[in-house]
């Protein structure tokens, strides 16, 4: 692809959910949400492959059916209530469409089939745009509507995500997979606190996306896309090396971290909600995360492949890739604990 019509592609990307995040009336967001997704499926599709077809087939199919379900539920609103308004309250058929589709958005359990697949058949970069920027439009429309969206479902699809992000990542070997289920384990938890604190779920939303992208960009300047490959991290960059250890365990969310942040603020929150078996059965669910992201931890830093000479000193060259970009993301999604009062709105 041509760097000029790429470059045209990601901004109608933006636009779509600048649009969407912007604006107030049902219709507007709708535009903003299937620009988004017509500006996605050319970079999905940039590869020629029939497993890249296939995923921005499936891609197309979801988001098709979501954007169709918001339209739907916003004519019916209109049709009862006269108005257009996001902020306004939803009618009991509209706002269980609605949810729905936002579900399917966003890939929260049950609607999550979609996610791994499309991921593993797009290149490392567009699962990067997939996993993070398509994340914001539907989790702004879930901002502006949550007064009116039911809060028990809301709970219930984020306790599901998060169990389910826990199962399906641990007998996956393909890193691309692991980052789709860690990615549904994390909206659970946003889902759950959606409905209790707004300013929780727009912090842990930021977290996530900074921890992801570090993540991410690790995976793409070592060309890891297996569990295989990241064991030859160490011949490419020692710094790069231990980026990637420290960035998998915040995503898992252990103390000193960054990640630890939004696990504990969202667990203060619900126990002093009384929601104690839910959060007990979320915290066990990170445990099964936390599993695959010790796994990725140890192949990278601890596991020693079968070497030839020439492979062991690659970090002697100079890098293909842009490594400058990595450095934002990896420090933010390592240092922050300290700051936690700060970020608190």
């Amino acid at each position: 692809m041509s760097p000029t019509i790429y470059m045209i592609i990601l901004s109608s990307l933006a636009t779509g959910t600048i649009i969407t995040m912007t604006s107030h009336h049902w219709l507007m967001a709708w535009v903003g949400l299937e620009l988004n997704t017509l500006a996605i499926i050319p970079i999905i599709s940039t590869m020629h492959h029939p497993r890249s077809t296939e995923a921005a087939t499936k891609y197309f199919l979801t988001q098709a059916a979501a954007s169709a379900l918001i339209l739907f539920s916003s004519m019916t609103n209109a049709w009862n209530t006269g108005s257009w308004d996001i902020t306004q309250p939803l009618t009991s058929p509209s706002y269980i469409l609605l949810t729905m589709a936002l579900a399917m958005k966003l890939g929260l359990a049950p609607l999550h089939f979609w996610l791994p697949e499309v991921i593993q058949g797009s290149t490392m970069t567009t699962a990067f745009i997939i996993t993070t920027w398509q994340k914001i439009a539907p989790m702004s429309l879930i901002f502006l509507t949550m007064n009116n969206l039911s809060t028990s479902v809301f709970l219930l699809m984020g306790l599901l995500s998060s169990l389910v992000g826990g199962w399906g990542g641990l007998n996956q070997t393909q890193t691309r997979k692991i980052m789709a289920y860690s990615s549904i384990a994390h909206l659970g938890w946003m889902a759950t606190i959606s409905s209790i604190m707004t300013n929780i779920l727009i912090m842990n939303l930021l977290i996530y996306l900074i921890m992801t992208t570090s993540v991410f960009l690790s995976l793409i300047i070592s060309k890891s896309k297996t569990i295989q490959d990241t064991t030859s991290t160490w011949t490419l960059s020692p710094t790069l090396t231990i980026i990637m250890l420290l960035s998998l365990l915040s995503l898992g969310g252990l103390p000193p971290l960054t990640g630890f942040i939004p696990k504990w603020l969202i667990m203060e929150e619900l126990i002093l909600q009384n929601f104690n078996l839910l959060i007990s059965m979320m915290a066990a669910s990170s445990l099964l995360s936390l599993f695959f992201y010790l796994r990725l931890t140890y192949t990278t830093t601890l596991t020693l492949s079968p070497n030839t000479t020439q492979t062991k000193f690659k970090w002697r060259f100079y890098p293909n890739t842009r490594t400058m970009f990595i450095v934002p993301p990896a420090t933010i999604s390592i240092f922050l604990l300290p700051m936690t009062p700060l970020i608190l709105l």
